[in-house]
């Protein structure tokens, strides 16, 4: 048996940030910073809870510009310092119904970081439902976006 295909089931992305591996790694893992920046355009976020620990639980809303809000909980199951953060998307009667697993790393290359990003759904037409009804792609391109501007605004430098 060989290794099970799952591309047609991931979305992979990566970026490379002028920023040191530290700060993104805060920006990504700090209630308050993740603030400033998570989400797609013209979205914001309140954090509600977030212990960074294996099984621990970060609760959040997203506020979108449409004014509705998107309850949300990730469970992380590994956290690595400043390298490596892998979650799982739980959606339940609580919040929005979409289950993903992601896993996040920080490379350090120079004075940049490589951020590697893949999220990996239950099946091909689950990522494809997800990204129909919540814009999943784009959304994660226009929240990296964001990390970026918001980290040049922290460091005062560009790409």
């Amino acid at each position: 048996m060989g290794k099970e295909k799952t591309a047609d089931r991931e979305i992979n992305t990566s970026r490379i940030l002028a920023a040191p591996r530290e700060l993104i790694w805060n920006a990504w893992t700090d209630p308050e910073q993740i603030g400033r920046w998570w989400g797609p355009r013209g979205f914001s976020t309140t954090t509600e809870k977030m212990d960074l620990k294996p099984n621990g639980v970060w609760l959040f809303v997203m506020h979108g510009p449409d004014g509705r809000d998107y309850k949300n909980k990730i469970i992380y199951l590994e956290v690595n310092k400043p390298e490596r953060l892998v979650y799982r998307h739980a959606g339940d009667e609580e919040t929005e119904p979409v289950n993903f697993h992601v896993t996040v790393t920080f490379t350090e290359q120079g004075n940049k970081t490589i951020l590697k990003l893949k999220s990996e759904f239950e099946s091909a037409e689950e990522l494809q439902r997800v990204d129909r009804e919540y814009g999943a792609i784009e959304g994660l391109h226009e929240t990296l976006g964001r990390l970026e501007e918001y980290l040049t605004q922290q460091t005062g430098s560009v790409r």
